[in-house]
């Protein structure tokens, strides 16, 4: 998949462009790209970053860095993403001017986009406009019930189960192995404390079974209470795995949360709970 950040960076041929912010490309984000995929033209995303509404001075936790959002559209069958910086300057050019200068540059036939989507100064542009441009623009149903805040509303209470239903996969924490404190290693549990984007959704703070790629992995999120600590950690041991993960880049899965986090009377009673905590993930299921 290519990835450009101005039009004249690809190719103008004809092309069936879906736009959106697309954020954790969920169920109802994937139904509109697939219908740029079925509208026989070279399957295009238009996209943001940073998301309009972070840009405009309003708070979002987002779901997925724009990195995993890259690997989520490519895996949809998407060829070419144009990532548009968005600005307030962005935020102020007419529709039609963007439509000329994004569309009509990358040879754009087909537009496809949910229900309600508006671009452009004011919110002024929208599928009429594209189509008295000459656009073949197309609206995209909703799927019941799936919305990017929906996902965030399950995930902030733990409710992984129900965030992947509307996600139509896990729920994902993406970040960098960094150094911690390295207290798991002298447990027997040794774990990869990850550092995530301060401005991505972190579910709540608890105990987690879920995976690394094919490993399964066993998910601390939150201050560790059992040693006085008050910094967030998101840290993961991965079962049946030994090595150096310093500095890679890790997508973890969020399958279950297992239970609170919580001190306990000494360090005897953790490790027990630990290893209770890594046989509930071996037998865990991926939702």
């Amino acid at each position: 998949m290519n990835v450009a950040r101005r039009p004249d960076e690809l190719e103008r041929i004809p092309r069936a462009v879906a736009i959106g912010t697309f954020d954790g490309v969920h169920r109802g984000h994937r139904a509109v790209l697939q219908a740029a995929v079925d509208a026989g033209r070279r399957p295009t995303v238009v996209t943001f970053d940073p998301h309009p509404r972070r840009a405009l001075g309003k708070r979002v936790e987002l779901l997925c860095s724009l990195d995993r959002r890259l690997e989520l559209l490519d895996a949809c069958g998407i060829e070419d993403v144009l990532v548009v910086e968005f600005t307030s300057a962005t935020a102020e050019i007419p529709a039609a001017e963007f439509a000329r200068d994004v569309f009509g540059a990358l040879g754009a036939e087909v537009v496809v986009a949910g229900p309600g989507f508006r671009f452009g100064r004011g919110r002024e542009g929208d599928c009429e406009l594209l189509r008295s441009l000459g656009l073949d623009a197309r609206e995209v149903p909703l799927v019941a019930g799936v919305s990017s805040t929906r996902i965030r509303g399950h995930a902030t209470v733990g409710e992984m189960e129900a965030a992947a239903k509307l996600l139509g996969r896990p729920l994902e924490v993406d970040g960098v192995v960094v150094g911690g404190d390295r207290r798991g290693g002298t447990l027997g549990f040794p774990t990869a404390n990850l550092r995530v984007e301060p401005n991505l959704l972190v579910p709540a703070y608890g105990i987690y079974a879920g995976a690394v790629g094919d490993r399964r992995a066993a998910v601390s999120i939150g201050v560790n209470p059992h040693y006085g600590g008050t910094e967030r950690r998101i840290e993961a041991y991965l079962l049946d795995w030994e090595g150096d993960l310093y500095g890679d880049r890790l997508v973890v899965e969020l399958w279950r949360r297992l239970r609170d986090e919580r001190a306990f009377a000494s360090d005897a009673d953790l490790i027990a709970q630990i290893a209770r905590d890594v046989e509930e993930t071996r037998a865990a299921t991926r939702p």
